[in-house]
């Protein structure tokens, strides 16, 4: 079995990659209907071959290095293409393939008559191999590779609509804000290989004890900002949101349930050098515990619907950070594979509103949708349910469950905010699944006319999505803190607590999480179903922190006054100097070599012409040569070169002392 596993884990990233090298060179020879079979069945196989894999892991509880290719060697520096498949690496596998299956099915049916249809399938094709190498990895570099990877397939995906202005800044965006957070990520690179002289997973936290207080602390910091950038937390956040220009599918498969989860997967992976810094610790939770608060103040106000899941999903990742940096990292990768369930079911279930009202996003001109697309609504108020953090769907267990470590950790503070933003997910939820569902319609009258459900190759996958969103807590994670998850995960990050709560407390804590959604709901059905002019009527009541929330604090703004502009004024005087200065330099050497080859000239005629036969003629033949030995030919320079290093060798062995 253990044969047939390993080979099962080299074919999982070599189906998709098969399918973009196939799509890709020969997509435009054959229909549309073989361009995503060929897409959604490569991913497909990976899931099947995860799942036996994943099996198999359970069965042993043994890990597997696969390696697939021996790639670098020189000094101490040893690289290959190797996979490490252990509890964690299954964790995110089965989320990957699993939910990237299920939205690949779905774009089927989204993208239906695009023209970039076999170009669209291509791109995500190579982000399944991407995230599938970034997971997969046992090696910094192979991870770093993926990492590359998924932020070039972003890149790629946000800017399908290359044509659209917005589209193409907003991918240019996200390009460069997360090469802000990589460049944290290579320095932790070369600082572990110093420490360590390898790259490879196990040697590395096999030897992490030997580290300085001080040197774990830089490397985890360094790493936490790759993972700042990767995973939109404060302030690298402002690349997640405009990143919602990119055809729905890609909102719910790349800025949803995978991509953006590659810095907590960092994280955790590396939780034995962040173990070795408190500091390091608290600046996660922090970062996390003010990137959930500060994303859901955002989300209570925006009017479009891809929008606010956007920062909703900012938001929900910040308590993904919340719980590592407490050291609930179980609890951290539960919340991971239960909001990939409910944040794609959201997503695609957006899509399909979208897809019904023919492309319209802002929630301002929907309303009354319930009976007209009832599928989509049901499946939708489900993953409303869900993030809100009700009983019994996946999300209260894996959210209560980080709030939880933090109370009993006496992270009060941390608590707090995390309570707060609790609150606010569950208001503006529910405030975006009344005015897009519920009321009397604000839609235009052609608009309404052409409402439609969705067909059944998208409301299926949502189907799916919908049941792992009502039993995947339970499953996963029930009971609290010693659920199946916890079991499994525990020979990777650890188990147990010196402040594991009592019984009477963990109640406690779930009954005022409880709490805290039904407020937010309660609130949410008071202003928009209850008395509606309340909401009109606090929104111009409090004009100024409305518009403050509604213009995302003017970060944007921020960022283009005090770091845009100014490196774009730097970058015309440097594109300034580079073409007066330097190449005014380049420009005055050879004119300086011109005059002079003319000015030889001259006083070789001048010489000559005055009677100084032999020498002059002699200066006269080497001037007309050496003016052409400056022809401006590379290959000419090139071959006295040559000629010039074969004569300096012949003197070296004729004069060398024997």
């Amino acid at each position: 079995m253990s044969d047939l596993t390993d080979l099962l884990i080299k074919l999982i990233p070599v189906f998709p990659l098969l399918a973009v090298l196939v799509n890709g060179v020969l997509g435009h020879r054959y229909s549309h209907d073989m361009a995503h079979r060929l897409a959604w069945g490569s991913v497909g196989l990976s899931f099947l071959c995860t799942v036996i894999v994943f099996i198999d892991v359970m069965r042993t509880g043994a890990s597997h290095e696969v390696i697939a290719y021996q790639w670098i060697f020189g000094g101490d520096l040893a690289i290959n293409l190797a996979y490490l498949v252990d509890p964690l690496t299954c964790a995110w596998l089965l989320v990957v393939t699993g939910v990237g299956f299920l939205i690949h099915v779905y774009s089927v049916g989204y993208m239906h008559g695009e023209a970039g249809f076999t170009r669209f399938f291509t791109y995500m094709n190579l982000f399944m191999v991407s995230m599938l190498l970034l997971v997969m990895g046992n090696n910094y570099v192979v991870l770093f590779i993926g990492w590359e990877g998924v932020g070039l397939c972003s890149y790629l995906l946000i800017g399908y609509y290359y044509d659209k202005v917005s589209a193409a800044k907003a991918a240019s965006k996200a390009f460069v804000v997360n090469r802000i957070g990589d460049a944290g990520f290579l320095v932790a690179i070369f600082l572990i290989f110093i420490n360590f002289k390898t790259l490879d997973y196990t040697k590395v936290f096999a030897q992490v004890g030997q580290l300085s207080p001080d040197m774990a602390t830089a490397i985890a910091l360094c790493l936490l900002l790759g993972a700042i950038g990767k995973s939109a937390q404060l302030p690298l956040h402002t690349w997640l949101p405009d990143a919602m220009e990119g055809p729905t599918p890609v909102s719910a498969l790349i800025h949803a349930a995978t991509m953006v989860t590659a810095g907590v997967y960092m994280i955790v992976r590396n939780h034995a050098i962040f173990d070795l810094s408190p500091f390091a610790m608290s600046m996660v939770a922090f970062v996390g515990g003010g990137t959930a608060l500060f994303a859901a103040t955002i989300g209570l106000v925006q009017t479009d619907i891809k929008r606010v899941l956007a920062y909703s999903t900012v938001s929900q990742l910040g308590y993904m950070f919340l719980g590592c940096g407490v050291g609930a990292y179980t609890a951290a990768v539960f919340h991971v594979m239960t909001h990939a369930f409910f944040k794609a079911l959201l997503f695609l279930a957006a899509g399909s509103v979208i897809h019904a009202l023919s492309g319209e996003q802002d929630i301002r001109k929907m309303g009354g949708l319930s009976s007209r697309i009832p599928w989509t609504h049901r499946l939708f108020l489900i993953g409303t349910i869900a993030i809100a953090g009700l009983p019994p769907l996946a999300g209260f267990w894996s959210k209560d469950e980080i709030m939880a470590h933090a109370f009993t950790h006496q992270h009060y503070l941390l608590y707090s905010m995390a309570a707060c933003g609790a609150l606010m997910t569950s208001f503006y939820m529910f405030r975006l699944t009344y005015l897009t569902f519920y009321g009397s319609s604000r839609m235009d009258h052609h608009t309404a006319e052409h409402v439609h459900e969705s067909p059944m190759i998208m409301v299926a996958p949502l189907m799916v999505l919908a049941f792992l969103s009502i039993v995947g807590g339970v499953v996963l994670g029930f009971p609290p803190e010693h659920g199946w998850l916890h079991g499994f995960l525990g020979p990777v990050v650890g188990v147990g607590s010196e402040h594991e709560a009592s019984a009477g407390m963990v109640v406690l804590l779930m009954g005022i999480a409880i709490a805290i959604a039904l407020m937010g709901w309660g609130l949410a059905h008071f202003l928009y179903v209850v008395s509606p002019a309340t909401a009109d009527g606090w929104a111009e009541k409090f004009s100024a922190a409305y518009r403050i929330l509604l213009n995302k604090y003017y970060v944007d703004e921020f960022y283009d006054l005090m770091f845009v502009e100014p490196l774009k004024r730097l970058g015309a005087m440097l594109d300034w100097f580079d073409r007066t200065v330097i190449d005014g330099v380049v420009r005055g050497v050879g004119r300086i070599t011109d005059w002079g080859a003319s000015g030889s000239t001259w006083i070789e005629k001048h010489i000559v012409y005055a009677g100084l036969n032999v020498i002059g003629y002699g200066n006269h033949l080497a001037a007309r040569e050496g003016r052409k030995m400056q022809s401006g030919m590379v290959h000419h320079y090139a071959a006295i070169i040559v000629a010039g290093l074969f004569l300096l060798v012949l003197v070296v062995q004729l004069f060398a002392p024997m």
